[in-house]
């Protein structure tokens, strides 16, 4: 009974004092228990590649509060332009230029337009004068009482189509010429006045604000935003100033290249068009030579379906 007693208490005390050990294995053993950062590894904080990570995310974060203050600063600016409140910077001949290119490439797109339109009409008169004259043929095979007339009638259709591709092929030079200078040489100057009017809203924008500023009582933060706002108008004075330069020597040199290039194809155009329906072959295949145009095979000749849609349209 006595010894009962004893493993009792000692049962008790393993409970409830400090003479429990635990088993090796176990998940509350000292030194590799819960909680315990023995064996563990926590990465270092200054890693290069947490720096960089760091560095990346600061660079995107400036990116972005730089474009949020210029389009704010822009919508501002233009919204007090539309509103007669803000000053605008205006060259009067450039803008006079700039309004004058707009209008011709209208024009121009409309002649090519029209010049698509004729030339895929024109295709479909070649290819039914050609299923004509086949026609004509099987017929004279078919009827000896008529093989004469209908003889003649085929060779008139032959000699029709024939003329007829070459007339195609200097209206799809010429209207390949006219595209090119109308959607991508006259294009080319366009994109640079959408750039130079970009530049001219972000440029007044910021000489407002720095005028804003000047107007204000001078204390030590007053004069430091001054001096920011002086330097970030220098920059955007300088960029306006190039494009402008830009848009002037392009208006140049498009107005020259515009004369050049149209006074060829419109003399191509007008001596094509004469010698076809004044029946002149000579003077028709002359015209051909003279501007190095050469012939594509018949089924080349027919527009694509690209100049098909621009027509539909």
């Amino acid at each position: 009974m006595v010894e009962d007693n004893d493993n009792f208490a000692t049962s008790q005390q393993a409970s409830h004092g400090g003479g429990y050990t635990p088993s090796p294995g176990s998940m509350y053993s000292r030194g590799t228990g819960y909680g315990s950062q023995q064996g563990s590894t926590i990465p270092a904080q200054g890693m290069p590649g947490s720096q960089r990570f760091l560095e990346n995310s600061k660079s995107k974060i400036d990116a972005i509060k730089t474009w949020s203050v210029s389009t704010y600063k822009c919508t501002r600016q233009i919204i007090s332009e539309k509103l007669g409140r803000g000053s605008k910077t205006v060259d009067l001949q450039l803008e006079a230029q700039i309004e004058v290119l707009r209008d011709t490439q209208r024009k121009y797109a409309n002649i090519l337009r029209l010049s698509r339109a004729l030339t895929n009409h024109f295709y479909q008169v070649v290819q039914t004068q050609r299923a004509l004259g086949d026609a004509f043929t099987d017929l004279a095979v078919k009827s000896p009482e008529l093989q004469d007339e209908f003889t003649y009638n085929a060779e008139t259709q032959r000699n029709l189509c024939k003329n007829g591709e070459t007339l195609l092929g200097a209206l799809n030079f010429f209207t390949s010429n006219v595209n090119t200078l109308c959607n991508k040489t006259m294009e080319d100057s366009l994109i640079t006045i959408r750039q130079y009017e970009t530049a001219r809203v972000e440029y007044d924008a910021y000489r407002t604000d720095m005028e804003a500023l000047q107007l204000q009582p001078r204390d030590s933060a007053t004069v430091a935003k001054v001096e920011e706002s002086k330097r970030k108008y220098s920059v955007h004075k300088e960029k306006f100033d190039k494009l402008r330069g830009d848009v002037a020597i392009k208006l140049k040199f498009l107005e020259e290249n515009k004369v050049k290039v149209m006074h060829k194809q419109l003399l191509l155009f007008h001596n094509a068009i004469s010698a076809y329906f004044s029946g002149n072959q000579q003077a028709l295949d002359a015209t051909l030579k003279q501007f190095s145009i050469k012939l594509k095979p018949p089924s080349e000749n027919m527009p694509s379906f690209l100049e098909s849609d621009a027509h539909q349209q």
